[in-house]
């Protein structure tokens, strides 16, 4: 594994970051934001990101509870353990707002467009869970940033707030590709179709899609984790970048 611990100072501090690149060649490469979920910086994420790495890309994988203490949970309790859960939807969670993570993301923008590996202009974005829903925003917040995002079992990206991710779609220059969960409440039909329907009407190229599987299928360490559905993510996923993100491999 090729991760690097580096640190990146933003407008509420300073949060530690992991950059990865791939295992072979020398680089530059296109520059990927990946944002995490909410079980927190863990081994399995490091995982995705250096798998991604390999698909010739550089990584930038934030730890974006940096605000507060914390260390990752066991996935499992996350589900299971109720004041696990509660402390995770009450303090840590709470921590990586949309207005927090939208001033963080200037800085990692900055950190990847100042690296001397890192190739092009625009970058992708992609993200799990909660970090789905911030790539979205993201995607509306710097759209002269970012060439393509995906969003993999998010939360809350069409709800009734007016801060709502979907009210940005009129923002979006990006290929949009989102993958829902079944049974998932936080991301239901009626959110699926609200954020259709504001894709659509913002004339993004996007799509929205439902995977057969629980939400949070992804990481290997979710107790819902789904192979099947997680293989469709990296085909999905790879396809998207590989088609908007200018100079992949060129440089292996």
């Amino acid at each position: 594994m090729s991760r690097q611990e580096v640190r990146i100072e933003t407008e509420d501090g300073v949060c530690p970051a992991s950059v990865f690149e791939p295992s072979t060649g020398t680089g530059p490469w296109p520059g990927v934001l990946m944002y995490m979920d909410g079980v927190g910086i863990r081994p399995a994420l490091f995982d995705i990101a250096q798998k991604l790495a390999d698909e010739g890309y550089v990584v930038l994988l934030p730890n974006l509870f940096y605000r507060i203490a914390f260390t990752a949970v066991d996935p499992k309790k996350a589900f299971t353990d109720p004041d696990v859960r509660k402390d995770l939807m009450t303090r840590v969670i709470p921590s990586a707002t949309i207005p927090n993570i939208m001033r963080d993301t200037k800085s990692f923008l900055a950190f990847l467009s100042n690296s001397r590996k890192v190739t092009g202009s625009r970058i992708g974005m992609t993200g799990y869970c909660m970090g789905g829903r911030l790539a979205f925003a993201a995607s509306g917040t710097f759209p002269e940033s970012v060439a393509a995002i995906a969003s993999y079992h998010a939360s809350g990206l069409a709800t009734d707030d007016p801060n709502s991710p979907h009210r940005l779609a009129p923002k979006i220059q990006a290929r949009v590709y989102v993958a829902g969960a079944i049974d998932d409440a936080g991301f239901d039909d009626a959110q699926k179709a609200r954020l259709e329907q504001a894709l659509t009407d913002a004339a993004v190229d996007h799509v929205v899609e439902t995977y057969q599987a629980r939400h949070g299928f992804v990481p290997a360490d979710m107790p819902v984790h789904d192979a099947a559905a997680t293989e469709r993510h990296w085909r999905t996923l790879v396809a998207l970048f590989r088609e908007s993100l200018a100079g992949t491999r060129a440089a292996e």
